[in-house]
C-alpha cells in the first residue's frame, strides 16, 4: 500500500488549532501492529527503535543492523496507507546522504535523530551534532520530516536550559520537530515557550494522555517502545493460559 502524502503534508499534521488535540503517533514493529493502529483510524504512524530491536532478537542501542532496521521500516511503510517516520537512533554511523537514501527507499516520510551515544551514555557535542543534522537536512532537502530528539533528560542536567540551548542549535540546523525524551509533564509548558518548533512528548500509558500532553504543550505524542512492550506482556499471559501442564 505505502502512502503517498509529503513530508510536508505529513509536517502540516503538527499544526493543531485545538491544543489538546495533538498529532498521536502509536510506535509500531511490524506490519502486523502498523494495519493494526491503522486500521484502527490513527492518520500517522512512527516505529520504535527499541521495539523493531526486540522482535528482531535485538537490543536497543543501536545493536540492530542497519540493513534490517531499514528492511523492517520498508516492510511497515508497505503494509499500511498512512505515512510512517522512523526510529533510526543515532544513524548507525552512517553518512548523511545514505541515511536519507534509505529513508527514502523504505519509505519513510520522516525520522528520529538522537543527540546521544547509546554505548557511552553521553550526550554528543551539541555543535557537531548541529553540524551533522544539516548535512542530513541538506541532503533530505524537504523530502523528510526530522524530529531531533534531545537526550538531556536521559543522560544530561533534565534542565529546562539545557534542553532549550539544544534545540536551538538544531533548529538553526533546519530541523522540523524536537523530542525531548523523558521531560516531565510539568515542565512541557515552559520547553514550549522555548521551543519555537513542534515539540514531541513521550506519552506513559496508564499514567497520561495525549489530550494532558498536548494542554501542556505538546503538538506531537508519541509512545515510544511501551506498545510493544505491553504486546509481549499480553502474550507471555497467554502463553502461560494454553501452555502443557
Amino acid at each position: 500500500m505505502a502512502t503517498t502524502m509529503s513530508a510536508g503534508e505529513f509536517l502540516a499534521l503538527h499544526d493543531r488549532p485545538e491544543p489538546s488535540d495533538p498529532l498521536v503517533l502509536p510506535n509500531v514493529w511490524d506490519a502486523v501492529s502498523a494495519r493494526a493502529f491503522a486500521d484502527a483510524g490513527f492518520t500517522a504512524l512512527a516505529t520504535s527503535s527499541s521495539a523493531v530491536a526486540a522482535v528482531l532478537g535485538h537490543r536497543d542501542g543501536e545493536d540492530t543492523p542497519a540493513y534490517e532496521m531499514f528492511a523492517a521500516v520498508g516492510r511497515i511503510v508497505r503494509s499500511v496507507d498512512v505515512p510512517v517516520t522512523a526510529d533510526i537512533e543515532a544513524g548507525y554511523g552512517l553518512a548523511p546522504a545514505e541515511i536519507v537514501e534509505r529513508l527514502l527507499e523504505a519509505g519513510a516520510v520522516g525520522c528520529n535523530l538522537e543527540d546521544s551515544v547509546a554505548a557511552t551514555r553521553q550526550l554528543k557535542d551539541p555543535d557537531r551534532h548541529a553540524d551533522w543534522l544539516a548535512q542530513v537536512r541538506a541532503a533530505a532537502g524537504d523530502r523528510l520530516v526530522l524530529n531531533a530528539r534531545v537526550d538531556t533528560f536521559l543522560f544530561g542536567d533534565r534542565s529546562v536550559e539545557s534542553t532549550v540551548k539544544r534545540a536551538a542549535l538544531y533548529i538553526d540546523a533546519g530541523v522540523d520537530v524536537i523530542y525531548p525524551i523523558l521531560a516531565p509533564a510539568d515542565l512541557l509548558p515552559e520547553l514550549a515557550a522555548g521551543i519555537p518548533r513542534p515539540l514531541n512528548a513521550l506519552c506513559h500509558l496508564d499514567t497520561t494522555t495525549p489530550a494532558h500532553l498536548g494542554a501542556l504543550g505538546a503538538s506531537r505524542v508519541s509512545y515510544g517502545g511501551s506498545l510493544q512492550q505491553r504486546d509481549a506482556a499480553d502474550l507471555a499471559v497467554l502463553a502461560r493460559r494454553i501452555a502443557p501442564q
